[in-house]
């Protein structure tokens, strides 16, 4: 019994600690004069961080491959092994990397290149944003309505 509360206790610990280092990593990402231009940066560094910790991080608060496999998955966008290794590869700049750092997803949402996963995330917030706006149902149409 005392172990499951253990685990849930040491997640919480894990993802706390986690949060705290990509913290960090955005205050170096606010003082970089490369990004000085970036308009909202410290919003959509708090945003990226977010999105970020939706994925499954690994005890390191990577990304690795399972990890984006998952997300994708829970986007409803199945991808084969090597789709996945390809869209890591893309994000970490052709490495033989099996992670993505923070550092390197914050480098993909910030820079130039579009990136597979970064046209997903992007294409996924939007697609949030209209289902909110979209509420009512459409107005029924009346005689009036008729040419």
């Amino acid at each position: 019994m005392g172990d499951k509360a253990q685990g849930g206790k040491a997640f919480g610990l894990l993802k706390s600690h986690q949060e705290e280092k990509l913290n960090s990593i955005n205050e170096l990402f606010l003082s970089d004069p490369q990004y000085a231009e970036e308009e909202d940066l410290a919003s959509k560094l708090e945003l990226f961080k977010k999105k970020y910790m939706e994925f499954d991080l690994n005890d390191k608060g990577d990304i690795d491959i399972m990890g984006l496999k998952r997300m994708l998955e829970k986007l409803g966008l199945a991808k084969t092994h090597l789709e996945l290794k390809k869209m890591m590869s893309e994000v970490v700049g052709g490495s033989s990397k099996d992670t993505i750092s923070y550092t390197d997803f914050l480098n993909m949402m910030l820079g130039k290149r579009n990136a597979i996963l970064k046209l997903i995330l992007m294409f996924e917030g939007m697609g949030k944003e209209q289902e909110q706006k979209e509420t009512g149902p459409p107005r029924r149409k009346t005689f009036s309505d008729l040419p």
